[in-house]
């Protein structure tokens, strides 16, 4: 497997992806993927077997601490440095869950945001998900200020060391 930045031509296996990991009120569209593509190259990445895109992690890094909903629809800059490294979405292709894949892009986003002198990382869960960040070393710092597809999240923070 191999983890690399974003282009354009990972676009539909990454909405196939994202339609197959969330609910059509939870996703993003195919528009704020392409948006997300532009701005947040640095940001985005993509897990890659046999060239073929199985999940990605994509987010801001921000000044903010924590994911606030007006991001989803209006995509901030990337910070150059320092600030908090964001995720609006980590997803593996049903296929390919249990390898360790989601992990393993936490990874290496925790690698590019201590070069990039990061504060955090930082991400909104459902209760569900909340076991899997809290084994990749995240702290839940309960329940998010978000009414995003009207369900109940959760924040999580992993300080960068």
């Amino acid at each position: 497997m191999e983890i690399t930045n974003v282009t354009m031509n990972d676009l539909q296996a990454i909405l196939r992806i994202e339609n197959l990991g969330f609910t059509s009120e939870e996703a993003g569209t195919k528009e704020q993927y392409q948006d997300r593509i532009k701005k947040l190259n640095d940001t985005f990445l993509v897990a890659k077997i046999d060239n073929k895109v199985v999940g990605f992690l994509v987010g801001p890094a921000t000044e903010e601490e924590y994911v606030e909903d007006w991001m989803y629809e209006h995509t901030p800059d990337n910070v150059l440095t320092g600030g908090n490294q964001i995720i609006f979405t980590i997803a593996v292709d049903p296929e390919y869950r249990g390898h360790s894949i989601g992990s393993k892009l936490l990874d290496a986003i925790e690698k590019n945001a201590k070069l990039a002198k990061r504060k955090s990382i930082s991400l909104t869960s459902l209760e569900r998900n909340v076991p899997f960040y809290l084994k990749n070393g995240f702290e839940n710092k309960g329940i998010a200020d978000s009414n995003h597809a009207d369900e109940i999240w959760y924040n999580l923070v992993k300080a960068i060391q």
